[in-house]
């Protein structure tokens, strides 16, 4: 490998090896959440079609956060030259922007949920925007070291805001949905709110 990217890498050990632990860490919680969604508390929001809803807005989740854990991995291998580097990171970028078209497929095809504008931002365009800059930066890093560098590094970040937004975003969604959908002995049996009096909420 050429001795300036070998040198500009090394200095970028530490912050890869950051979102590295951090996009491992974030796709095991994800596990945990897709495993406490399956409890009989959010059943009935996902009575219409969950393998759909799960398929264009749980999965590309774990996709994200898995993209940032494998390029911080290949950022921090001894490559013996800049070629194999480049041909992984551009397979790595390729393969997730078509992965994006099948998500936006999934999407458009899927009937628990309706998507508004801040949806396909979030859990579309700006995922592939994180792809594109990582193939692009592949294309361009034999050209030049910081420029390329600094972009993949945005991109590994972005992934990882996306993949936590999306996250939030989801749970959220089925958490109020879940406890709307309660029936009325277990909304009955739920704790009162603070602010509530004894005959409900002020105001009422």
């Amino acid at each position: 490998m050429d001795d300036t990217i070998r040198t500009a890498l090394a200095g970028w050990g530490n912050f890869y090896q950051v979102t590295g632990a951090a996009a491992a860490a974030l796709t095991g919680l994800q596990f945990i959440v897709q495993t406490l969604l399956a409890s009989k508390a959010f059943r009935p929001v996902s009575s219409l079609d969950p393998e759909g809803g799960t398929a264009a807005f749980g999965t590309p989740t774990v996709v994200h956060f898995s993209l940032a854990l494998i390029v911080s991995a290949v950022l921090c291998a001894p490559w013996p030259g800049s070629g194999g580097l480049r041909a992984t990171l551009g397979v790595l970028g390729a393969g997730a922007l078509v992965y994006s078209a099948v998500v936006l497929r999934r999407a458009r095809r899927q009937q628990i949920y309706v998507p508004v504008m801040e949806d396909w931002v979030w859990h579309i365009l700006l995922p592939a925007a994180a792809y594109a800059a990582i193939l692009l930066a592949a294309v361009l890093l034999g050209r030049g070291t910081e420029g390329p560098l600094f972009v993949i590094a945005a991109a590994t970040l972005l992934l990882l805001c996306v993949g936590i937004h999306n996250a939030w975003d989801t749970v959220t969604y089925l958490t109020f949905g879940a406890l709307r959908a309660l029936d009325p002995s277990e909304a009955e049996a739920a704790p009162p709110r603070l602010d509530d009096g004894p005959n409900g909420p002020p105001g009422r």
